[in-house]
């Protein structure tokens, strides 16, 4: 599997029995605190892989370091959040690289294991799926409103807590119970990965507005302005593809915004689904029930 599907990682097969998923994720900091930056990246690499149905093995480190206004010890503070969220994971940090740049990014290559007759396309739903979300949307929203010093520091703690849990647990209850497709909500937001697992198939994802979880005062901060321009330029392209009347715009602004370190959106036949949403809550695993996968509708994603 290469880029031709838009998958949240490439799949190299070596045997009939094992195949690599590798994927490269790096990001900007959405906190101030360095170590808390680089869990989140870790953990936003790493989601990557969950998402294929695949076990995260080896990763390497991969940080642009402003030395000219930064401290060398936010650098290490950065690496060992990293290393906290590989160590949770089971992954082994393999190495790395850093470049002088003037603007502080880091993130990670990430490289794992599963069997080929298992991996989970992001396009692979099947009319009568129900789909469900592992995370709350607004991390992006949120972390426009920290830039801004504009987020109660209960709202930021609960973004952060969202963007630093990684989608491990979540995804080894996955791979129990039959998933039929699977992505991570990340850059394009819930709507431009919904998009993405419609467009190329015969089905159309159809999304409750009201059961879609939310991270706490998004609607104050979309009103006070806290949106980032990414959210907009979600909603600019993906819009041509949404059948959302006559929800007002606002409403949908929360489903355009581009998530660091989001949820997987899971598709399952309904009696695998309702399995895994009891045992998830029997774990006290995040899974909440977003919408269904129907025959093409006249566009790919609607919101009802």
């Amino acid at each position: 599997m290469g880029p031709e599907t838009s998958d949240d990682a490439g799949v190299y097969c070596l045997t009939p029995e094992l195949a690599l998923a590798e994927t490269c994720d790096v990001i900007t900091p959405p906190v101030d605190d360095p170590r808390q930056f680089g869990r989140i990246a870790a953990a936003n690499a790493l989601s990557d892989i969950y998402a294929m149905g695949a076990r995260p093995v080896t990763a390497m480190n991969l940080a642009f370091f402003p030395a000219c206004s930064q401290e060398p010890w936010v650098l290490a503070e950065v690496l060992a959040g990293g290393q906290e969220a590989l160590n949770e994971a089971g992954c082994c940090l393999v190495g790395g690289h850093t470049v002088e740049d003037d603007e502080f990014k880091y993130g990670l290559a990430v490289t794992g294991t599963l069997h080929p007759e298992r991996i989970l396309r992001n396009n692979a739903a099947r009319p009568g799926d129900r789909l469900l979300l592992t995370k709350p949307l607004g991390s992006g929203i949120i972390s426009t409103a920290i830039k801004g010093e504009m987020a109660a520091p209960e709202v930021e703690a609960e973004a952060i807590r969202w963007m630093s849990l990684l989608n491990k647990a979540a995804a080894e209850l996955m791979g129990n119970h039959n998933p039929s497709a699977c992505t991570d909500v990340t850059g394009f937001g819930l709507i431009g990965h919904c998009c993405e697992m419609a467009r190329t198939t015969t089905v159309s994802i159809v999304l409750q507005l009201d059961a879609i979880p939310l991270m706490g005062n998004l609607a104050a901060l979309v009103g006070d302005g806290m949106v980032p321009a990414g959210c907009y330029r979600n909603r600019d392209y993906y819009t041509a593809l949404l059948d959302s009347t006559p929800i007002p715009p606002e409403r949908l602004l929360p489903l355009f915004d581009p998530q660091t370190s989001g949820g997987l959106l899971i598709a399952l036949a309904p009696a695998d689904a309702d399995r895994f949403q009891a045992a998830a809550d029997d774990a006290g695993i995040f899974v909440r029930p977003v919408g269904e996968v129907l025959e093409r509708q006249s566009l790919p994603v609607c919101i009802r």
